[in-house]
């Protein structure tokens, strides 16, 4: 994709002390310059009587926002640039919804949006409004590598909210602020405590730790979801605690399953999803579980679990392979996941469905994702693997009814407090983990994040200054 450089002012830059591809300079300034430009600037009257709205949405939607959501519903609607961070529980979308709800009420043009299809379908459903990709948004042209939204086609929307930001990148932020119009507010919403975007840059982290906007920062768990084991642990581990399993007996949301060799983690995780979660809580092995794992080498990593997965739970007639594809053999009635975008099938990185056709003889697949079927020519199976299991980066901005996670210390060099609590918070019903208490440990008290060095916080406080060594 091509970056172009912002506007310039002819003004030299004052930076001589770092090294960038000059795309992501160019992306990196023009994002720090096009923020601070938009949350300084005038938005279009809200016409909103702040302290009348929040008793309105309270009634209207019968809930009672505590003191720090009523502060970020304010802040949605006063600031031009609002971000606002909390961890699973804590009442982000609820937020998110009271925003939209008024400023619906008000006749605004509102725009939702996520970095994935699977996180922009969540947005969707959470509150009742069209959600739609970042790149769906900004209306990517596969023909010529550039978004047909920007400085000089805006978007028509008096407010834009994207959620999941922790995983949007430098580069993908550049381009949805080139199309955000002056007068438009920005609410960004996502947990700064996950993974960082795959992609350059720490966005979220250096929007927070600027100062140079409004953040919101939501920790109280709210009572419903205190109930849940699953937050609770996601929080104990983001604290640098010990997730604690259910009792022996107890019917719960979570569990941690003992297992120390290796080849008996992978016994267990064949069990628990092919056996014990489909008798007890009457979940689909491969619709309603996902197996989620560090790495994607050894035995406990992608490849070798959709192998012994593949076999378990669709074995084929015979064995039958189906079609094979390099290393990789789909069968009819397997789980795949697409791994890189295509435009041209209008399928993206991360979307998860199952083979429905193959075709040997003409060596083609179908595979339904969600409401709708797309057709693979053989050289597009490259974009494709199984899916029973897959690695933890690629579950983000995703959510499961239930995950099953093997941690061991075979992925030693992986094992890190973000990632664990990233997989943590991608079970909606169910969470399972299955390892050594060893591997746990190591998991938790490893909090040293992988350094990204950026001048983002910099930018946006109006100085280059010295390079910020973010998370």
């Amino acid at each position: 994709m091509v970056v172009e450089p912002p506007p310039r002012d002819g003004r030299a830059s004052a930076a001589t002390d770092a090294v960038y591809l000059a795309s992501l300079h160019w992306a990196e300034e023009g994002l720090g310059a096009m923020l601070r430009q938009l949350a300084t600037g005038a938005a279009a009257p809200a016409d909103v009587v702040v302290e009348r709205a929040l008793v309105w949405v309270e009634e209207r939607e019968r809930i009672e926002l505590s003191a720090r959501q009523r502060e970020a519903v304010r802040a949605g609607l006063q600031e031009k640039v609002l971000v606002i961070t909390g961890g699973p529980g804590t009442g982000k979308t609820t937020v998110v919804n009271a925003i939209t709800r008024i400023l619906a009420r008000k006749g605004r043009k509102i725009l939702l949006a996520a970095p994935t299809g699977r996180a922009a379908k969540r947005l969707a459903e959470a509150t009742g409004r069209e959600a739609k990709t970042i790149h769906r948004l900004l209306e990517f042209s596969p023909a010529e590598m550039a978004f047909a939204r920007n400085q000089d086609n805006p978007l028509a929307a008096d407010v834009v909210v994207v959620d999941e930001m922790s995983m949007v990148d430098t580069v993908l932020a550049y381009n949805l602020l080139k199309a955000v119009p002056l007068d438009c507010r920005l609410v960004l919403v996502g947990d700064v405590d996950q993974l960082p975007s795959v992609g350059p840059g720490s966005v979220l982290r250096d929007l927070i730790a600027s100062r140079a906007v409004a953040v919101v920062a939501l920790t109280e768990i709210f009572r419903q979801a205190a109930e849940s084991l699953i937050v609770v642990n996601a929080h104990r581990v983001n604290r640098g605690e010990l997730p604690a399993g259910a009792a022996e007996g107890q019917v719960a949301d979570f569990y941690v399953v003992e297992r120390t060799e290796p080849e008996d983690v992978l016994a267990a995780v064949k069990e628990i999803v092919a056996e014990r979660i489909p008798a007890r809580f009457g979940l689909d092995p491969v619709d309603d579980v996902q197996v989620l794992t560090p790495m994607n080498r050894g035995l406990l990593g992608t490849a070798s679990l959709n192998a012994e997965l593949q076999a378990l739970l669709n074995p084929g007639d015979g064995g039958y392979a189906g079609i094979v594809r390099g290393t990789r053999s789909f069968r009819v009635g397997d789980k795949v996941m697409q791994i890189r975008n295509n435009y041209d099938l209008e399928v993206f990185n991360g979307d998860i469905g199952r083979v429905t056709a193959i075709d040997v003889e003409n060596r083609s697949a179908q595979v339904r994702y969600d409401d709708r079927v797309v057709a693979y020519e053989y050289a597009d199976l490259d974009e494709v693997v199984l899916a029973y299991a897959c690695s933890i980066h690629k579950s983000q901005g995703s959510e499961y009814p239930a995950v099953v996670i093997p941690v061991h210390t075979q992925h030693y060099v992986m094992l890190q407090r973000n990632l664990l609590y990233t997989a943590l918070t991608r079970g909606k019903r169910l969470v399972v983990l299955i390892g050594t208490r060893k591997a746990l440990a190591i998991a938790v008290k490893n909090n040293r994040i992988q350094e990204r060095f950026t001048r983002l916080a910099e930018r946006l406080r109006g100085g280059e200054g010295t390079l910020v060594r973010g998370a």
